[in-house]
């Protein structure tokens, strides 16, 4: 595999993720760290527009969305497997909680439970991604509506600490795998950014041993950092490697050579990433684009959570 390039910043609890996941995986790998907020100009010249935590780089192909970077990390070293004992369906279907309704709750609660002292500009920024344009009175709601969320925290943590009673050591059995890193990524976020966290985490005594288990895991082997400018220099000397083509049943159509837009389907008032299509399937999106500092690159998207516009072709 060439070289793995995470930009990510280390409070990322989505970062987090894959970088459990790489622990998972035993893999080897480099960061790149980018600034929490806006703008990433040194991202967006690789993504076109997406400015999303964290983005993987393979030379010259980027890889938005932590479950996109899982599937291609999965693609690339099958072993060990992110689906141990046949759990993928369960995992996919894990995720589609985890990294919606679940995130969303520990979102709103390390930002409600914050109050004053969350800075404004982190407020709007975070506010706006996840919890959509109208943000503000979301926000106000939570911080009255703390103890509320607080509890259906404590519901979803007892179902994961339900699952762990029987004495298995990972929530899919003895290996971890991508449900263990889907769940982590929460905890961790709960633990650490939420002042409540460690209580309610602590009544659980299941999923707290587990918890030490999985932070022992670590984060692979993980090499010197770069810089923006190195990650640019390097997808500038390469080639786009990943597949060509479409599928032929394609609800939208979508064919190599035709121009694309793709965005977010949360409306986190982002500039979408605009290119040619070079590979388009039920998983995946991909599109080739140009840009004065990092030359002809792939950037790819998941196709669950990301729409995509035919602008020409």
């Amino acid at each position: 595999m060439t070289e793995i390039l995470l930009h990510n910043y280390p409070q990322s609890p989505v970062a987090e993720k894959v970088r459990n996941a790489f622990g998972i995986k035993g893999l080897a790998w480099r960061s790149i760290e980018i600034p929490r907020l806006p703008p990433k100009p040194l991202l967006t010249a690789l993504t076109g527009g997406y400015r999303r935590t964290p983005v993987m780089q393979i030379g010259a192909d980027i890889y938005c969305d932590s479950l996109g970077i899982l599937a291609e990390i999965e693609r690339r070293q099958p072993e060990p497997g992110f689906f141990p004992g046949g759990t993928r369906p369960f995992a996919e279907t894990l995720a589609r909680w985890t990294d919606g309704a679940l995130f969303t709750l520990a979102v709103k609660l390390v930002l409600a439970g914050q109050g004053d002292a969350l800075p404004a500009d982190f407020a709007a920024d975070r506010g706006r991604l996840y919890l959509g344009p109208d943000w503000a009175e979301r926000l106000r709601e939570a911080r009255s509506d703390l103890p509320h969320l607080a509890a259906q925290m404590r519901s979803a943590l007892a179902t994961f600490d339900a699952m762990l009673a029987d004495g298995r050591t990972c929530l899919t059995g003895t290996a971890p795998g991508l449900a263990d890193a889907l769940v982590w990524h929460v905890v961790w976020f709960v633990r650490g950014r939420w002042e409540g966290g460690p209580s309610l985490i602590s009544e659980f005594e299941a999923l707290a041993a587990w918890e030490t288990r999985m932070a022992g895991i670590g984060h692979g082997a993980q090499g010197a950092e770069l810089s923006g400018e190195d990650a640019i220099a390097i997808a500038a000397a390469a080639e786009p490697a990943g597949p060509e083509g479409a599928d032929p049943k394609d609800p939208q159509g979508l064919r190599p050579g035709m121009t694309i837009r793709v965005n977010p389907d949360l409306d986190g008032g982002e500039q979408p990433t605009e290119g040619v299509l070079r590979h388009a399937d039920r998983d995946r999106v991909s599109l080739v684009r140009e840009s004065a500092e990092a030359g002809r690159v792939c950037v790819h998207f998941p196709r669950a959570g990301y729409r995509v516009d035919v602008l020409d072709g």
